[in-house]
């Protein structure tokens, strides 16, 4: 029968490993609880991996009191086996299932495509379904507004709203061009040794401008209230609600070193949401993740009339977030999903 330690392990992995599965599926039970077809579905798997989890305790228990009265259901290497398979099986069909509701994705982006290029168009960003648009090295340009500068009061001041745009914004794309040129003008001549500093400038600036982008279009007057549509479906089901989402982000933002950001953010790696903390406005965070919903917590976003209460500016611009918007960048950036580690 081999190595009774080990085989004891390997049920109690098993009967672990089973719970588990009968616990996430009963998650994406209730989230399918629309579709009578998908319930059914998600019984019948949970019915194995039940099946499954009972055979390897009973196994375990008769095995824990040194023999067996009486011949086991199924040996350990069939259960190890059986796991292994079930295992297999049900990532394909979760797989299928991601394809399926990729394919019902693109089926109801086509149907919407006259009136997603409106949204789009909205924010200066007219998609091209066919011809990519690069902007040319070192000629970005200052996006405007999608509101009036005094469309955000009392939330956000006039006066700083003109001020961190038209000053601020305005001085991170003049330094990102300025990067792109001179490191274009390096590539020309072979001579690299500022390079360091002009890709320094371009971090640094290029993250402030992309951010600003997000930023502006991440709130509208007569915004806030709780997230709505499927981005409150993945707030619930990654933070466990929104008010525990509100606090963490809320916290994090205050807690942002010096300048800076928090950001909530689309992780291809992990397929789910996470929520980061940016220092200036390229450090201190990951890679390979997709922002939605950002704020900006250097004192210029602020100070002329909160002075140095951050915590009530960021109090104040939960009553401005454009939840609309945040929706339109899920939607989008979770069709960017990577093989997951």
């Amino acid at each position: 029968m081999g190595d009774p330690v080990r085989e004891h392990e390997s049920l109690y992995q098993i009967e672990q490993w089973s719970r588990n599965q009968e616990q996430y599926i009963a998650i994406l039970q209730n989230e399918a609880a629309d579709s009578p077809e998908k319930k059914e579905q998600y019984a019948k798997w949970q019915k194995r991996f039940e099946q499954l989890r009972q055979s390897a305790k009973q196994q375990r228990s008769a095995s824990v009191q040194g023999s067996f009265h009486r011949q086991p259901p199924y040996p350990s290497s069939y259960l190890l086996q059986q796991s292994h398979q079930l295992h297999y099986h049900f990532s394909r069909f979760l797989q299928d299932r991601l394809l399926e509701q990729r394919a019902i994705t693109a089926s109801y982006a086509n149907e919407n495509d006259a009136k997603a290029g409106e949204e789009a168009q909205t924010e200066g960003e007219k998609r091209r379904d066919v011809t990519l648009e690069p902007v040319p090295i070192g000629e970005h340009v200052l996006p405007p507004l999608p509101y009036p500068y005094d469309a955000l009061e009392p939330h956000i001041d006039e006066k700083t709203m003109r001020l961190h745009h038209d000053r601020h914004h305005r001085s991170y794309v003049e330094g990102l061009n300025k990067a792109e040129k001179e490191m274009a003008k390096a590539r020309r001549s072979g001579n690299f040794s500022l390079i360091k500093h002009w890709e320094r400038e371009a971090a640094f600036n290029g993250a402030g401008h992309y951010l600003h982008t997000i930023f502006w279009h991440n709130m509208k007057p007569k915004g806030g209230g709780q997230a709505q549509g499927e981005i409150a479906r993945e707030i619930n089901r990654t933070f466990g609600s929104f008010h525990k989402f509100k606090q963490h982000f809320s916290h994090a933002a205050d807690k942002v070193e010096g300048g800076g950001w928090a950001m909530l953010v689309w992780a291809p790696r992990s397929h789910r949401v996470e929520i980061l903390q940016v220092e200036k406005h390229q450090n201190l965070s990951q890679q390979d993740i997709i922002p939605l919903l950002v704020l900006d917590v250097w004192e210029h976003a602020y100070y002329l009339k909160y002075n140095n209460n951050r915590k009530d500016y960021i109090k104040a611009w939960w009553h401005v977030v454009n939840w609309e918007n945040v929706n339109k960048r899920y939607k989008e950036a979770q069709k960017v999903r990577w093989r997951p580690y």
